[in-house]
């Protein structure tokens, strides 16, 4: 029998957890708005794709390890763990002195981010009952969300009047504080047993989606889209990824077990945890580009305006609890899609050149709700399903489908948006053929300062206005097969 401690204080562990989810949910989007500055610093714009994708996938393929490791070890020494490499990551990137520098530290904070978010959800259901965790995953959800379009903002304030690297520095002192408050307030009693590391199902995973984000970023960038690079890079991807399976059914102890995709309500949880992941980075990602290059903003405006997002998540997850108490998981969560699906609707429909600013943080507002309707009540969902030995299993698997969605999600609208800019720029009226790049990193000129002629900027307008929609078309998509995922729900859950 193991559990958390009786001398565990409840409400300092959860502030702990909170500030901690918060520094992982920021460094996924603050370097949003700091695009210009970093690329002046360090140069390689075509490569700063990699700084979302590579933070987001190493976070992802780690966090059902993290799962295993927390029900074995104790969700205490795994939670340190994971902090103290978060923080080591940061420091690495506050001091990279180029891009290639700068996206391995990502990668280092990307390992430890995935000890956090999942380990931290995983002791809110150790600590609250059914009935307080409704309440409780409101309250961590909101920070998420808070966190992970403030980040724009932050980065929008730092690179204007500072500097881009206390982006990361700043996570320092509040790490710190996190860790002294959890050392002080939170004990657990754990039966350690023996374990054995699933090494082959966590290499075939992560190199199977590394394969695939390769392929996604740098094909039409790097190599052509229909060469044998992209086509190798895929197949080899897809081979990993279908051979995976086949791991998992021999490992004594997976990585992923196969048994959570059994049952309805996890893999259901999974598929929409996925979709928030994809829709939270495509919205967090490409709003500020669209405020900055085509509405003409400056980088701490475009963060103000997604940060309406964080008015709509918090708001409804704080209310979601109460509602699935009383309608169930899957019946609130449908709420919640139908706000999603209407706030994609309104991205891809108002956002055009000369639409207000206000009309896309009220998009994003509405997006938000959706959002927190959905993601509190499915993570509740699972976690109710199952006892504390599987527990930090199940949260794992649903972090690491929310931050997949978020990598692969942050590759294929990449991928949309500077296939549009390629498909442009190559193609330009004659008029101003001269003066503008061949290539998909002509996206450096958007976002790195204005031409000087005005009918080379309306273009160069006009081009980031038709990359940002086919993106927020993308947007409207996804948030479609979302009620497909929802469905796959049972309607009823019932809890342990």
């Amino acid at each position: 029998m193991a559990g958390v401690g009786l001398r565990s204080e409840r409400g300092p562990v959860l502030v702990a957890i909170m500030l901690s989810t918060g520094l992982v949910a920021l460094d996924s989007t603050i370097i949003a708005t700091a695009v210009p500055s970093v690329v002046r610093d360090l140069g390689g714009f075509s490569q700063f794709p990699w700084l979302f994708s590579v933070y987001l996938l190493t976070q992802a393929v780690t966090v059902p390890l993290y799962g295993k490791f927390a029900d074995s070890l104790g969700r205490r020494p795994v939670l340190f763990f994971g902090i103290g490499v978060f923080l080591l990551g940061s420091v690495l990137c506050g001091a990279a002195w180029s891009m290639p520098a700068l996206i391995v530290a990502r990668a280092v904070q990307g390992i430890g981010a995935g000890a956090v978010q999942p380990i931290s959800m995983t002791v809110v259901g150790d600590l609250y009952t059914l009935e307080e965790r409704a309440r409780v995953q409101g309250y961590v959800a909101s920070v998420w969300g808070i966190a992970s379009v403030l980040g724009p903002t932050l980065g929008g304030l730092f690179a204007e009047y500072l500097s881009w690297r206390l982006i990361f520095f700043i996570n320092l002192p509040l790490g710190a504080i996190a860790v002294w408050m959890l050392v002080r307030h939170f004990a657990e009693s754990v039966e350690r047993r023996e374990h054995r590391v699933d090494y082959a199902g966590a290499v075939t995973l992560t190199g199977g989606f590394s394969l695939l984000i390769l392929g996604l970023l740098e094909g039409g960038v790097a190599w052509p889209w229909l060469s044998v690079q992209t086509l190798v890079v895929f197949a080899l991807g897809l081979v990993l990824l279908g051979a995976f399976p086949v791991v998992e059914r021999r490992a004594g102890e997976p990585v992923l077990p196969l048994w959570v995709f059994g049952r309805r309500v996890l893999a259901g949880s999974s598929l929409i945890a996925f979709v928030v992941g994809a829709l939270l980075i495509g919205l967090s990602s490409f709003l500020p580009t669209y405020a900055q290059g085509v509405l003409g903003t400056g980088p701490v405006v475009a963060g103000f305006a997604l940060a309406a997002l964080t008015v709509g998540w918090p708001l409804a997850a704080s209310v979601a609890g109460r509602i699935y108490l009383r309608i169930g998981f899957r019946d609130t969560a449908l709420i919640g899609i139908v706000f999603v699906i209407a706030g994609a609707v309104l991205t891809a429909t108002l956002l055009r050149e000369g639409t207000s600013v206000w009309v896309a943080a009220g998009s994003a507002f509405v997006l938000g709700i959706g959002l927190g309707l959905c993601a509190s009540p499915t993570l509740v969902a699972a976690q109710s399903t199952v006892g504390w030995a599987q527990r930090g299993v199940v949260t794992g698997t649903n972090m690491f489908s929310r931050s997949l969605g978020s990598a692969v999600g942050a590759a294929v609208f990449g991928a949309v948006a500077n296939a549009t800019l390629a498909s442009r720029f190559a193609h330009p009226p004659a008029g101003v053929a001269e003066e503008l790049p061949r290539n998909a990193d002509a996206t450096s000129l958007v976002l790195g300062g204005a031409p000087e002629r005005a009918d080379v900027a309306a273009y160069v307008r006009t081009s980031l206005q038709a990359a940002t929609h086919h993106v927020f078309l993308g947007l409207a998509v996804l948030s479609v097969l979302g009620v497909g995922a929802l469905l796959l729900m049972p309607r009823r859950v019932e809890a342990r």
